[in-house]
């Protein structure tokens, strides 16, 4: 593989646009509620997951789309976490074929999506699902792991021009690599999601290094698809340079599918929210000075040059005169060094505060 570290593909851009939000260094994290196939197939579900999505203060809610037959083979075996959640059947072809959405019901969900005023997101599985989300005007394509080495898919996907979100779970750097190469024709339109694609991931393997790694390869915007259980590490990606966080959610982790347990309540998700941007403020602009709350404590705790016996008039100071104690309301410590040597000004009382007036400056 080529040297990464000078960013060789720099046809892409540190910033991408989605659904009117600028996504990169500098700008708030976006964050996408995964919603996934988690409606279970009812549209009843599939609305009241956009409408908690909104309400936690997300700023994407995401679904998948797929047409069973392009997806998998008719013998396809589950994951082991899907076994253990769906039933002892172990094809995924009928589990999926039961969560498949419609053109149609992918339309209505939109709407209510724009309608609220959340931005609709989904996941194309195959190449007629890529061409009907275009047709919907989807706001960006959310590529999952398992398409991320599938290269003639992303080239196909590229040359819709639309920005491009691609999960890097269960892929080496070189993986990687090859996939942004299919996907040059989305120029300046292409993030990238550090993923570990385990449900729940362990969080001792979560790498969030990583994040940086893409960003110096790629020169793209780069984030957290976080699988860790409940809120997570998403918080702590935030404050590892994440631009982005995708975040599985369900209105009740003991509904009957495969990515409920895995998935965050809205009440979580709503928390989520709150520390990701709490994270943020804390982060603050990087500028080293003192703070505003800090004001009052400076006086308090901070020490001045304090007379350690008493002065009078006309002595020299020496070491032995002096110590540094609070509060900082006289000379500060730093002028040990310039007032040893010189005369007091006027009587010192032991353990007063000195000042420039306590100094005779002539000398």
């Amino acid at each position: 593989m080529k040297d990464l570290s000078m960013k060789q593909n720099s046809q892409f851009c540190p910033f991408i646009d989605v659904a009117g939000r600028r996504i990169g260094p500098g700008s708030a994290c976006f964050v996408i509620a995964e919603a996934g196939v988690n409606h279970n197939g009812d549209m009843a579900l599939a609305h009241r997951l956009v409408d908690a999505a909104k309400a936690a203060g997300a700023d994407a809610v995401k679904f998948q789309a797929f047409v069973t037959e392009e997806l998998v083979t008719a013998h396809a075996p589950k994951a082991d976490y899907q076994k253990v959640l769906t039933g002892a059947d172990n094809r995924q072809f009928q589990m999926l074929k039961a969560l498949e959405l419609s053109a149609e019901q992918q339309g209505e969900i939109k709407a209510h999506c724009d309608r609220i005023g959340i931005a609709y997101l989904c996941t194309p599985y195959d190449y007629p699902s890529a061409k009907m989300l275009d047709e919907l005007d989807v706001a960006a394509f959310k590529i999952a792991s398992t398409d991320t080495t599938n290269t003639p898919f992303l080239a196909y996907l590229a040359q819709f021009k639309r920005p491009v979100i691609l999960s890097t779970g269960l892929s080496t750097l070189a993986e990687v690599e090859a996939a942004v190469g299919s996907l040059a024709e989305a120029t300046g339109k292409l993030a990238l999601l550090h993923c570990t694609s385990e449900y729940p991931a362990p969080p001792e393997q979560a790498n969030l290094r990583a994040m940086k790694t893409l960003a110096r390869a790629f020169g793209v915007p780069t984030g957290f698809s976080d699988h860790t259980a409940g809120i997570g590490l998403s918080p702590a990606a935030v404050a590892a340079g994440a631009c982005m966080l995708e975040k599985h959610f369900t209105l009740d982790r003991n509904l009957p599918g495969p990515d409920h347990q895995a998935s965050v309540e809205p009440s979580e998700l709503a928390e989520l929210l709150r520390q990701v941007r709490l994270t943020e403020l804390a982060l603050g602009d990087g500028i080293k000075r003192q703070m505003p709350c800090e004001g009052g404590n400076k006086q308090r705790m901070q020490k001045s040059l304090v007379a350690r016996r008493d002065l009078r008039a006309g002595h020299v100071l020496t070491d032995a005169d002096l110590v540094c104690k609070r509060p900082a309301t006289g000379l500060a410590p730093s002028y040990w060094t310039q007032v040893v040597g010189k005369r007091a000004a006027k009587n010192v009382a032991a353990d007063s505060v000195l000042t420039l007036s306590c100094i005779d400056w002539t000398e």
